[in-house]
């Protein structure tokens, strides 16, 4: 069940994620603008912000199963559209449809893992599921760019395609709906009301999401700008700092089963977030050697949230209503997300790199107060 839903979730990454990787090939073999490029490589992106809540909603109504294997049947019939289609439009089209269908897994898969793991195993599992992201927008990474260079746009577009083809089957092999008491009285309460457990659990994730794309977004052109490394040398040390990532989500959920809490460990990490970015502001400022490494570290500590609050809002919503609270979860987070590159450029052209680092401390600052330790019930 672990492996399907992970699976799942990669493949979605590399639909969601992986037309990002084609604006090279978009501008020079199609002749689009980079603007055009642009909105092309968002169009996934767009259709997975827009239709979370709604995949969530049917996932609390008819289960996970059905959600993942339409879903990714859909995102598969997609992404062939977009290998067959010519022109900016109904590329653009075919792949906001693919992203809008890839959203699926968000919560349908991370049902799967929270349905079938007892808490005291589930914040581990959830930490390797959360690992699929950054897996697969490194699977895209790879082989989206290097195919569209040496064969076209619709020759790469074959790697979504066949990636979400190949984790349908293994769904549909593998998956079963968690066991799911029935509803008592009708259908179950909103989680929402009367307690703001949830709602600053969102708030949170929030937050943090700001420091983390601060440094995925600005980490390489300050390598290459400020320290003088080569595009190919700090593209590596970024890779390097994702795997290190994803390894530091899986950390995070094996403590928090430990210590029988995921709201502790949430705001150790957010702690640890504010120091580090502070840290890597000065010594950035200083133009010192270790502030390469606390990149590393940053990098590794902004991500490690992650799968601690989606954990938190499955277990709080309960069956009837985690697919709908990790739908709003993950829309909160793609909101925040897409204002941090504009926002940030704009800080890093009138402050600099140093400073836009130092500024993003304040976010996790903020959460550290926000984080409803208190409210948290016992695990199980």
């Amino acid at each position: 069940m672990l492996a399907a839903s992970t699976l799942a979730q990669a493949a979605c990454a590399v639909m969601a994620h992986g037309p990002a990787f084609l604006i090279p090939a978009l501008h020079d073999q199609r002749g689009l603008s980079l603007a055009e490029a642009g909105v092309v490589a968002a169009a996934p992106t767009v259709g997975v912000m827009l239709t979370l809540v709604a995949w969530g909603l049917l996932t609390d109504r008819r289960g996970e199963r059905l959600v993942l294997v339409s879903g990714l049947v859909l995102t598969t019939l997609a992404g062939l559209a977009a290998v067959l289609v010519d022109g900016l439009v109904p590329l653009t089209l075919a792949l906001f449809l693919g992203g809008a269908a890839s959203a699926c897994s968000a919560a349908a898969s991370g049902r799967v893992v929270v349905g079938w793991f007892p808490p005291h195993r589930r914040g581990l599992a959830m930490g390797i599921r959360q690992m699929a992201q950054p897996v697969g927008v490194g699977v895209a990474a790879v082989s989206i760019a290097t195919v569209a260079d040496r064969h076209g746009v619709g020759a790469a577009l074959w790697v979504p395609t066949i990636a979400t083809a190949v984790a349908a089957l293994v769904v549909v092999l593998v998956v079963l709906d968690p066991p799911r008491p029935p509803a008592k009285d009708g259908p179950a309460p909103s989680p929402y009301r009367g307690d703001g457990f949830l709602a600053r659990v969102h708030g949170v994730s929030m937050l943090l999401v700001v420091p983390q794309f601060v440094v995925w977004t600005f980490a390489l052109v300050w390598l290459v700008q400020d320290r003088d490394w080569s595009p190919a040398a700090a593209g590596a040390l970024v890779a390097v700092a994702q795997v290190v990532a994803a390894l530091g989500r899986i950390a995070a959920g094996q403590l928090s089963d430990v210590v029988g809490s995921r709201t502790r460990p949430l705001r150790w990490v957010a702690v640890a977030a504010a120091v580090a970015m502070g840290l890597l502001g000065l010594a950035a400022g200083l133009d010192s050697a270790v502030a390469v490494p606390l990149m590393v570290v940053a990098t590794a500590l902004t991500v490690a949230d992650n799968g601690l609050a989606f954990t938190a809002v499955a277990e709080r919503a309960g069956p009837h209503w985690s697919g709908r609270a990790l739908g709003l979860q993950n829309t909160a987070q793609f909101l925040t997300a897409a204002l941090v590159p504009p926002l940030g450029g704009l800080a890093v052209i009138h402050a600099g790199y140093a400073a836009t680092f130092a500024l993003a401390a304040v976010f996790p600052v903020v959460a550290v107060a926000l984080v409803p330790v208190r409210g948290e019930r016992p695990l199980g």
